[in-house]
């Protein structure tokens, strides 16, 4: 005689799935990617390391390229449950990118000798290497992290001092207007010479102000980038909201300059040494939170005026 066998019982009976480490591998995918991990970090060790010098070293400018990599993995993490019902399958259309992100790089330490275009040869390669071994239905919940890894790329000398110089100059100009509004209460006057603010007080004793170094802090225009792309992945869902966002991190780097400039010209009346040193790099860093709580109102505007029915 033969015996039933109840369905929901031998589906109970079945053994029950791998536990994901982070939530998102197989214990045999993690094993795998802390190999190709350590494999990857092998063949662009030479980069890390310069970029790691470049960032300790300028940490005003290029320090927020420590986090960038930071956020990408929350940005993956916050998916991890999409991720991990999708299964992995090697794409071989992958390869090329890969390939070719491989050999940029290579051509940037050899032939044009260029940091930037080795970075960004890398990012090409991490694409090209997730849509091979990931498959191009898992590689569409990487590709927004990954793109977002250009923001740890130092920016060649020669684009950033084109970006910003007219940033130095319209902050100058905000500055001086700040500055003239303050004096006429507090009693000094301000002049402007292209860069140069001369800060005049009651006394007489002119206190210049050189916005070429009090403004540097213009190059942290890609830390506002940076901070206006976190904000908008991670706080909006629709893409003319991200897109808005992200037009307005160049203005509000200018506005946030504008205070510095003004901030350290008062401060040079106090003490000269408050406009240079430690202290304007910690002023400068502080400036990224009013930055971000900008933002932060931008979005909560766009979604009172049209609140967000859909995914992006």
């Amino acid at each position: 005689m033969s015996t039933a066998v109840n369905p929901t019982r031998a589906a109970t009976a079945s053994p029950p799935s791998p536990s994901r480490v982070l939530g998102l591998f197989t214990p045999e995918g993690a094993v795998m990617a802390g190999v190709l991990l350590g494999a990857f970090v092998g063949l662009f060790f030479r980069w890390f390391k310069i970029q790691n010098l470049i960032s300790s070293t300028q940490m005003e400018d290029w320090g927020h390229a420590y986090f960038i990599p930071l956020i990408s993995g929350y940005m993956v993490w916050k998916h991890r449950a999409e991720i991990a019902a999708i299964p992995a399958r090697v794409f071989w259309p992958g390869l090329a990118p890969f390939l070719l992100g491989i050999m940029c790089y290579f051509w940037g330490v050899v032939g044009v000798k260029n940091h930037m275009f080795q970075g960004f040869s890398i990012i090409l390669t991490v694409m090209g290497l997730s849509l091979l071994m990931l498959g191009p239905a898992m590689a569409r919940y990487l590709f927004l992290p990954i793109a977002f890894l250009v923001f740890s790329v130092t920016v060649s000398e020669r684009i950033m001092i084109e970006l910003t110089f007219p940033l130095q100059l319209a902050a100058s100009q905000g500055g001086y207007f700040v500055l003239s509004l303050v004096g006429a209460v507090a009693g000094f006057s301000v002049d402007v010479k292209g860069n140069l603010l001369e800060i005049i007080d009651s006394a007489g004793v002119a206190h210049p102000l050189n916005i070429a170094a009090a403004c540097s802090g213009m190059r942290m225009v890609v830390a506002f980038f940076a901070l206006a792309g976190a904000t908008a992945l991670l706080g909006t869902k629709l893409w003319w909201q991200r897109v808005a966002l992200m037009l307005l991190a160049a203005p509000v780097a200018l506005i946030i300059n504008t205070v510095r400039v003004s901030v350290l010209g008062l401060l040079s009346l106090w003490d000269s040494n408050l406009a240079s040193g430690e202290a304007h790099t910690a002023i400068g860093t502080f400036l990224l939170v009013p930055g971000l709580m900008l933002f932060m109102a931008v979005i909560w505007a766009l979604n009172k005026i049209i609140k967000p029915e859909g995914a992006a």
